[in-house]
This record gives C-alpha cells, structure tokens and sequence, in this order.
C-alpha cells in the first residue's frame, strides 16, 4: 500500500477520532455525565431504603435513572413515563402469558413476540423498547418470584425515573436559547454574502470570475436548517424548564420569525437560480439586458446590506427606503426595455423576489407577526 494512501487514512482517523472526542466531552455533554452519576448514585442509595422483597432489586433504581436522563428536561419527562408504560406493560404480558406457558421456550417467544407487536402501536416512543425486554425478564423470573419481581422492578424504575427527572429539572437544566440569536445572524449575513456576491458577478464580464455563489443552494439550505434547528432545540429545552423563568424569551415570536426568515432565503435562491440561468444556460431563454446590470447590482447589494444590518432593535438602522429606491428604480427601467420588446423575464423575476424580501422586513419592523423576522 503506498504511504501516501496509509498516510490519508491515519489522518482521517485522527480527525474523526478528534472531532469524537471534541463532542464527547463538550460541556453539554459533561454536564449531563455529571448529573446521569449523581441520579444514579442518589438512586441507589434510596433503593435500599424501600421495605420488604422490593429492596432485593436495588439495580432497578439506576436503572430508572439513567433511561430518564435526557439533554431537556421535557425530553426527560417524557422518556422517563414512557419507560415506565413500557414496563408495566410488559409486566401484564409477561404475567398473562406465563400463567398458560410457564417460564418454557414456548413462553418465551410468545412474550418477546406479543411485546414487540405491542411495542409497534403508535406513540408508544422509548415504551416499544421496554415492553418485549420487561416481559422476558419477568417470564424468567420464574413463578415463584415473579409478583415480588414485578412489583420491585417496577417500583425501583419508579424510583430512579422521578430520581433522575429531579436531577435534571433542578441541576443546571440546559436552556439552549442563546443559540438562537447567532444562528439568526448567521443566516442573515450568509444571505448578505449570497447577494453582495452576485451583484459583484453581474457587473463582470459574461461568464464572470466569481462563480462560487451559483453552487451555494445547498449551503443556503443548510444554514437556514441550523437555525430552525436551533429554535426548536431552543422551544423544547424551555418546555417545564425553572430556568425560563429568569431567561425569559418569547419563542413563539422566534418560530414566526424562523419562518419568515426561510421564506426570505427561499426568494435569495430563487435569484440564485435565475442569475445562474441567464449567465450559463444559453438556451434557456433567460437574460438580463447590460444596460440594466448597474442597477440590478445596487439593487443586490442594496437587500444584502438591509439584511446584513438587521440588528432586531426596536429602531434598526435598516435602510428600507434605500432599497426600495434601488428596486423601483430597476422595475422602471426594465419596463421601458419590455416597452421596446427586449426580453426582460428574468429582470422580472429577480424584482419580484427582491420585493419580497423587502415586505418580509418591513412586516418584521411593523410589528405585522404574520411576517415577522426577528434575527436577534
């Protein structure tokens, strides 16, 4: 094997391995490590506190902790109650089956096969996971312990689940809403670079040198991806979260916003599109007369500085009725070249979408929540 090949491949994996390492132990991550020891070890000191044949099965009770701890506290309720459906379910299989089957190889397919039937209803979530592997630990039980087993591997789980909820509802909830606004900025300004970078390319010569901008559809698509991921990670941390209550934030108005926002970068796209058709697919009917290249170029960077300065003030410094200007003064001109029969479709269709971004700004600053785009 050539050294050059085995030396890519020991690069890749140190980058993997680094880049795994980087996430394992970011600090999201090492809190909840944290917080996942400390329910487990507050839960197993408390399962051999409870009385009678319940105390035999103390390594239920972290157990439970563990399943319920989840990065958001609601992620953390839910999984937690839905764990324990999940076995009481299983539970009632197992108990209903092995009372015809006994604990025999008959009983156990028939237990592990109802639970995964049952595990497969909807809504079920992490319960479809419990059900088939509670079952089959209480079939095997055997008869003789298999009450005190139910009993104790319910309420120990019981234990650890409220157990690791308290934990992570009362140390350091995570409360991801800081990430919202530099995940709005980075999508303004991605757009920004998008336009700026176009109105440099239509006042070059056909085919202009800068070419990158018609490739980045994909790159727009994913930075607009990241923000509604980050205002969604955002809502559901804040969901049964104390800490909103000191962090107040209205994420309604940042889902509005969020989808304002993406309805902007659509229409950047769609220039996008219709700037790379004019300047590369010949037959494709589309062109932009030059003598409207000036124009259109102030008019792209006209949009791209509004979107760049778009600071979520009560007063932003967004220069509205310069961009307006820019866009009414290429709508006038483009008209007077269809008044003399040049082909302008393309002209058109870029105005179009600029006009609409414009209005999705100007509702955002009118307070219109129909249309509001609120990047801070």
């Amino acid at each position: 094997m050539p050294a050059s090949t085995i030396r890519a491949f020991v690069d890749r994996g140190w980058s993997t391995t680094r880049s795994g390492m980087g996430e394992a132990l970011a600090s999201d991550r090492l809190v909840l490590a944290v917080k996942t020891a400390l329910a487990a070890g507050v839960a197993w000191a408390a399962a051999h506190l409870l009385p009678g044949p319940v105390a035999q099965y103390p390594y239920y009770a972290p157990l439970g902790a563990l399943v319920s701890m989840y990065p958001t506290v609601a992620d953390s309720l839910r999984n937690g109650l839905q764990s324990l459906l999940g076995l009481a379910i299983g539970i009632g299989v197992a108990l209903f089956v092995g009372g015809f089957t006994g604990t025999t190889a008959l009983g156990v397919a028939v237990v592990v096969g109802v639970g995964v039937l049952v595990g497969g209803f909807p809504r079920m979530g992490t319960a479809r996971e419990w059900v088939p592997l509670a079952a089959l630990f209480v079939l095997v039980a055997g008869p003789d312990s298999r009450d005190d087993f139910s009993l104790a591997y319910l309420v120990q789980m019981g234990l650890g689940v409220c157990i690791g909820f308290a934990v992570n509802w009362l140390v350091f909830p995570p409360l991801r809403t800081g990430a919202i606004t530099p995940a709005f900025a980075r999508l303004r300004n991605v757009l920004a670079d998008q336009l700026e970078d176009m109105a440099i390319a239509v006042t070059e010569e056909w085919p202009p040198d800068h070419q990158e901008w018609s490739t980045r559809e994909g790159h727009l698509a994913e930075t607009a991806a990241s923000l509604r991921r980050s205002v969604e990670q955002a809502e559901l941390s804040a969901r049964a979260n104390p800490r909103r209550l000191r962090h107040r934030r209205d994420l309604a108005v940042d889902l509005a916003d969020l989808r304002a926002l993406e309805r902007a970068t659509f229409q950047v796209q769609d220039i996008t599109d219709i700037l790379a058709s004019v300047i590369w697919e010949e037959r494709a009917g589309t062109t932009v007369p030059a003598e409207l290249t000036p124009e259109l170029a102030n008019a792209l960077t006209s949009m791209a500085e509004a979107l760049r300065r778009w600071d979520g003030t009560e007063s932003p410094a967004v220069p509205l009725d310069q961009v307006q200007e820019s866009i009414d003064a290429l709508n006038g001109s483009y008209h007077q070249m269809a008044a003399r029969e040049m082909s302008v479709t393309a002209t058109a269709g870029i105005v179009l979408a600029l006009s609409r971004i414009a209005r999705i700004i100007r509702a955002r600053l009118n307070g219109d929540g129909a249309e509001t785009v609120r990047p801070d």
